[in-house]
């Protein structure tokens, strides 16, 4: 059974999970799964790729009642993984830097599109706006606070990447925060409560 209207919205910091946590939560990928993590040549986008699905797994696990290992995602080249059997659930999954993070829901036509940036203090966020953003977009941001224009940046561009991943109009977004961290949450639906970025240790299955 599907929890309606439940939403999960999980984070982790990749450099907190041990070497042999993340081995085995690895042991709980699909075949498809193993052979895109097998053709990452950096270890930190294998480890992101790792922790992402085991922190999915576990947050449809909680939604679907179902261990989390039994969970069956299946690649497609391009798009988010599927679900095997579908069920009313969507989801979405996002990596920067050290932080992974997921979200997971349940409900008749829910969809769900998550983006999280690190901050960065030393990016020149003008220069990328312009470079990115609608000539609207960087006017708004021009007229900012210079103190509020980073966290005004991020926000953007989170929502902006939230959008392309939800694929659809969202009719709701929802900014997210970690120290060091931006977030967004795009749903096309509104959600019942406000969801809380929740940062978890990623320990042993």
């Amino acid at each position: 059974m599907t929890s309606t209207g439940q939403v999960l919205l999980w984070a982790v910091d990749a450099d907190a999970v041990a070497p042999e946590a993340l081995e085995r939560h690895a042991a709980w990928l699909g075949a498809s799964e193993r052979a895109r993590c097998a053709r990452f040549v950096r270890p930190e986008r294998r480890r992101q790729f790792i922790i992402g699905r085991a922190l999915l797994r576990r947050a449809l696990g909680s939604l679907l009642g179902t261990e989390p290992a039994a969970i069956c995602l299946e690649e497609r080249p391009g798009l988010a993984p599927a679900l095997s059997p579908q069920a009313d659930v969507d989801f979405s999954i996002s990596h920067s830097g050290r932080w992974v993070a997921c979200a997971a829901g349940a409900g008749v036509g829910l969809g769900l599109g998550l983006d999280i940036e690190r901050i960065d203090a030393a990016r020149d966020v003008m220069a990328l706006a312009e470079q990115a953003f609608s000539a609207h977009d960087v006017a708004v941001l021009r007229a900012s606070e210079p103190a509020s224009r980073r966290v005004a940046f991020y926000r953007m561009w989170c929502a902006h990447e939230a959008r392309i991943k939800l694929g659809r109009a969202s009719v709701a977004e929802y900014p997210l925060a970690l120290p060091g961290l931006a977030g967004m949450l795009a749903s096309t639906q509104p959600l019942e409560t406000v969801p809380v970025l929740t940062l978890l240790r990623l320990g042993a299955p």
